[in-house]
């Protein structure tokens, strides 16, 4: 498989234990990373000189880091502050997440130990990796909750973010969803729409989406609408080059009303359009619960 690309890249695969690093590991093999799975922290600026020595034979390659202390951590900050002052090198650090409760669940089936639990427990397994995990999290590029991917949805995902990549912009993810089904792990950026005229209570939108035009229509004709999207325009044209600018290749934004199917899927819409008018970003729109009702 072509990738086109040209500089030599580092990605750090990490997260927490179920989430699916397995899976990430495999699908930048498929894409021709050079790939060391459960590495020390400490070797890193090992494979950075491997890189640069290389003279472009080995220009892609994904090392998958478990942090089980907060030693792993500290030497994970050493050798990436190391790779920043020797080399340019660009890296990246993909954190995989999940939910407790899906987390729980997969180790149930899969009849594994968490690493860290505690006489068995998986729980208490995953709540001491979240809390030690923390600050690696912030300082990801990527962000990927797993929670509702199949492996191949999760592949893709992958695939698509790291093929053909181009630095000189930064991939935004709009996606909408309803409050009552959880607020998305993965979202930089939270916007709560539900004090907007709701489309529920109009019977003849209520079975429609914010995709469908007169549910879409109805969302924008409000002025309460429309100067919050002003409000809301001006802010994400002032943020996400700030965030380009400290490094980050991709931002997620999160839309959300009470079901997810009508007022977010709206916003996500119209945001996706107006963003997707600069040549700086790359903008994705999803749904998460526009069609959870559908069949109910």
């Amino acid at each position: 498989m072509d990738t086109t690309i040209t500089k030599p890249t580092l990605v750090i695969i990490t997260g927490m234990s179920g989430a699916g690093k397995t899976i990430a590991v495999q699908s930048m093999e498929d894409l021709g990373f050079f790939c060391v799975d459960n590495l020390p922290p400490v070797l890193i600026p090992k494979f950075a000189e491997l890189i640069d020595q290389s003279q472009g034979r080995i220009g892609k390659v994904a090392l998958v880091i478990d942090l089980r202390g907060r030693e792993f951590f500290t030497a994970l900050s050493e050798s990436l502050s190391y790779i920043r002052e020797h080399y340019t090198i660009h890296y990246e650090i993909l954190f995989l997440d999940a939910t407790d409760s899906v987390l729980v669940q997969r180790y149930k089936e899969s009849r594994r130990r968490h690493p860290l639990a505690v006489g068995g427990m998986p729980l208490e397994g995953i709540q001491s990796e979240r809390k030690l995990l923390e600050d690696l999290k912030g300082w990801a590029t990527q962000v990927i909750d797993t929670s509702s991917l199949k492996p191949a949805q999760l592949k893709d995902k992958i695939v698509s973010r790291f093929t053909n990549l181009d630095r000189n912009k930064i991939s935004i993810n709009v996606t909408s969803f309803g409050f009552k089904y959880g607020v998305p792990i993965d979202a930089d950026l939270i916007f709560d729409v539900r004090f907007l005229p709701n489309p529920h209570y109009v019977d003849a939108l209520r079975p429609k989406t914010g995709q469908d035009s007169e549910v879409y229509d109805y969302v924008m004709k409000w002025p309460e609408t429309q100067t919050f999207l002003s409000k809301l325009l001006d802010m994400l044209q002032y943020l996400i080059p700030l965030y380009h600018k400290e490094g980050k290749s991709q931002v997620v934004i999160g839309i959300g009303c009470t079901g997810g199917k009508h007022r977010s899927v709206a916003i996500g819409e119209y945001l996706g359009r107006m963003l997707s008018a600069g040549e700086t970003e790359s903008v994705r729109v999803s749904h998460r619960d526009a069609e959870r009702d559908r069949h109910g």
